[in-house]
């Protein structure tokens, strides 16, 4: 039971990244002011408060990665560093004046539906919460994974995750391994392979890396985009339209992939003329298989004296050095683990219990994870799951799948408003035709290759990560939300919001 204390809000939104807050605008520009921003953190900003790793960046052209609603005519560069996108985030928050509204150094500890009350009982490290409608936006990367290797726990020197980078450690002339070849390595290794002495790779797979087509904007351009109305729009649109063309051949002519990554090989090629670290670096699955990475940086690093890429694995980690599965044994003075998120199992579904007081993590175990339209879960009444199963894109903007699901979430509140609705659940039925007929639409694609295995999709063939199609198409399904899909209650006088 919660206690008397707790506050009470009518929409509790966990989580202060890009979701979170983009959640908290749209009901301020709906006049909803009812609502509060649980943050764990001392600051907001998720995914890019906490990678400040040397070369930390974004891979998504910068007019797409910025909210629709809030422009940014001052990107200095068409990708965008870590440092502009966290001060972009802090300046939205301030323009839309939603600061206030957030509840910083706040770590949600427990959140359960309470079919008596018909609400949110969160618990958090500064006190109880209740609400009438949760939205969780803890975002799929903000719980580092870290490896299992044996030994691990017995290395003596300095040892951290990209996501949790430490600073104070000096990395001139040491002797560093990382761990892992994804998004992250790939703007580290480049970042500090000049500064370390020596520097071993250990790539599981190697990853397809394109060209990176970036540029730095003139003040002229800047301009233009600050002065003339649409401008900023009109260059979105144009590489929004560019970046959907992808699809074609992700997920409807697969074996196009083989033209695109041409451009990559020729790039390989020419910078590797190593014969056997060039086969040591090329994939052996098709291009978009996995999550496609851009640098012009990453193979020259590769090919300095000083980088060695060891792709025998490891076989395990002693006080001052790391082994490979051929036994060969090298002294490191630090290990950086670039190896990625816990994307399906989000520590953050063990803390949310439904109407029948299961987890998510439970329901996802016993089930599958799935939910419907990647934003709502049977079993957990009036709830939004930010980024949640199949919504992620492989292709564009995780900023355009966040507003569609702003959309569906804002349509489903005012609904409820207007209907005089105290709960919405999705069906169960509507929820597993739902899934039927997505699950259909990757066969054919190139994640459901035979040669193709990744974390999109679990040992049984189940991509539970991915949305298969256009994005415009999720956007257009979640335009509006369906109520009829949702079993729904009237509003309880007791439990009425603002």
């Amino acid at each position: 039971m919660t206690a008397p204390s707790a506050r009470h809000t009518r929409v509790a939104i966990i989580g202060a990244g890009f979701a979170g807050l983009g959640v908290a605008v749209r009901l301020r520009q709906l006049g909803i002011t009812d609502f509060v921003v649980l943050e764990r953190a001392s600051d907001i900003g998720g995914t890019w408060r906490d990678n400040t790793y040397p070369g930390a960046g974004c891979d998504v052209p910068s007019q797409l990665y910025s909210y629709s609603f809030a422009p940014n005519p001052d990107w200095t560069h068409s990708f965008s560093t870590q440092p502009q996108i966290q001060r972009y985030v802090q300046d939205v928050v301030d323009r839309h004046g939603v600061r206030d509204s957030i509840v910083l150094d706040c770590e949600v500890t427990a959140a359960r539906w309470n079919n008596d009350t018909a609400r949110w009982e969160i618990q958090t490290s500064e006190g109880a919460y209740t609400a009438d409608i949760m939205v969780s936006a803890a975002g799929p990367l903000s719980a580092p994974k870290l490896p299992d290797i044996k030994g691990i726990t017995t290395f003596r020197g300095a040892m951290f995750h990209s996501a949790r980078w430490d600073h104070e450690f000096e990395l001139a002339g040491k002797r560093v391994a990382v761990v892992g070849t994804g998004a992250s390595a790939i703007q580290i290794v480049p970042s500090i392979a000049g500064e370390v002495a020596q520097l071993d790779l250990y790539q599981r797979s190697a990853p397809w890396v394109l060209p990176r087509m970036g540029r730095k904007y003139s003040w002229l351009e800047r301009l233009y985009y600050r002065r003339v109305p649409g401008a900023q729009r009109l260059a979105r649109f144009g590489v929004y339209w560019v970046r959907e063309t992808f699809v074609f051949w992700q997920s409807k002519y697969p074996p196009f992939a083989d033209f695109f990554s041409l451009g990559a090989r020729l790039k390989m090629w020419w910078v590797i003329r190593d014969r056997e670290l060039r086969r040591t670096v090329t994939p052996g699955y098709r291009l978009g298989c996995k999550r496609m990475l851009i640098s012009n940086v990453y193979y020259p690093a590769l090919a300095r004296d000083n980088v060695e890429v060891v792709a025998d694995g490891i076989a395990e980690i002693r006080e001052q050095s790391v082994v490979a599965n051929d036994g060969t044994e090298r002294e490191v003075d630090a290990i950086v683990l670039a190896t990625g998120f816990r994307i399906a199992d989000s520590p953050t579904y063990d803390l949310i219990s439904g109407r029948d007081g299961r987890t998510l993590s439970e329901v996802f175990g016993a089930e599958g994870l799935s939910g419907y339209k990647g934003t709502t879960i049977a079993n957990f009444p009036n709830m939004f799951l930010m980024i949640g199963p199949n919504s992620a894109l492989s292709y564009t903007s995780a900023i355009f799948t966040i507003e569609s699901q702003i959309n569906y979430i804002s349509d489903a509140i005012t609904t409820m408003a207007a209907e005089g609705l105290g709960t919405v659940e999705v069906k169960a039925d509507a929820q597993a035709g739902y899934n039927r007929d997505l699950q259909r639409k990757f066969d054919g694609t190139v994640w459901n290759a035979g040669d193709c295995t990744s974390w999109f999709v679990d040992k049984n063939g189940h991509n539970a990560t991915l949305w298969p199609d256009f994005s415009f198409r999720f956007h257009r399904m979640l335009k509006t939300f369906d109520v009829q899909a949702y079993e729904t209650t009237p509003v309880r006088t007791s439990s009425a919001g603002n």
